[in-house]
């Protein structure tokens, strides 16, 4: 990737990966990725422990942001990949 979200060709192929568009797939996986890592942790320690809700309410929602913000750059990577593989460009009109 270059920057944060922006692909950039292959620099062993040349290949133009920046011309493919995944748009909302990313996202939606990455959502789909942390919330399925993160409620079971939260609801984990609340049996475990049962801790204030203050501390709940800044932990959850760093974890959250901490999580989506790490993983969307691969994901997004892993959508372009398989766009690729399948010939797909994200244009595609049906």
């Amino acid at each position: 990737m270059r920057g944060y979200l922006k692909p950039k060709d292959c620099e062993v192929c040349g290949e133009a990966l920046g011309s493919i568009r995944a748009d909302d797939l990313p996202p939606y996986l990455t959502i789909f990725i942390v919330g399925h890592i993160v409620v079971p942790l939260a609801l984990m320690l609340e049996k475990a422990s049962s801790p204030p809700l203050w501390m709940q309410m800044t932990l959850w929602p760093t974890v959250t942001a901490i999580l989506s913000l790490a993983m969307l750059p691969y994901v997004k990577g892993a959508a372009i990949g398989i766009f690729w593989a399948l010939r797909l460009r994200g244009d595609e009109h049906q």
